[in-house]
């Protein structure tokens, strides 16, 4: 199933003196950080806590690949809004396009894939339907 919407969630946050190197330039590994936090405000928006998929269905979302673009740097006390978009729901993975913006000016951009793993095992499994059917058509 392919999606194309940009910016099915957008989370709003700070960044603060641990986010950046010496210039108060955001350190680039930072981004990886951000995205995750706004896939985990997603998922909650959807009414999936990422404890409770632990502790009751059993179930984690791993990272498997990122592909991201730096394009301007964002700086130390900026607001910035970073987009969660599904681009293409698999059977046990979703591979999800993600931008950073600062008042509309793109930062950066990329593509998580997360694999959805039984835990113990770490083997893949399949994405539970209730999870599925909440995701944006």
């Amino acid at each position: 199933m392919k999606r194309a919407d940009p910016a099915d969630f957008s989370a709003r946050m700070r960044i603060y003196w641990e986010d950046t190197d010496a210039a108060g330039i955001v350190f680039y590994a930072n981004y990886l950080k951000f995205f995750e936090r706004a896939r985990t405000e997603w998922l909650r928006g959807l009414g999936f806590g990422q404890e409770a998929l632990r502790t009751q269905a059993n179930i984690a979302f791993i990272v498997s690949e990122t592909r991201l673009r730096y394009r301007r740097p964002a700086r130390l006390d900026d607001v910035i809004d970073v987009s969660v978009a599904v681009v293409h729901l698999g059977q046990a993975s979703l591979e999800i396009a993600q931008e950073a913006r600062r008042a509309g000016e793109l930062l950066a951009d990329g593509t998580i894939r997360i694999g959805c793993v039984e835990l113990g095992t770490f083997r893949p499994c399949r994405i539970p339907n209730d999870i599925r059917l909440a995701l944006p058509r």
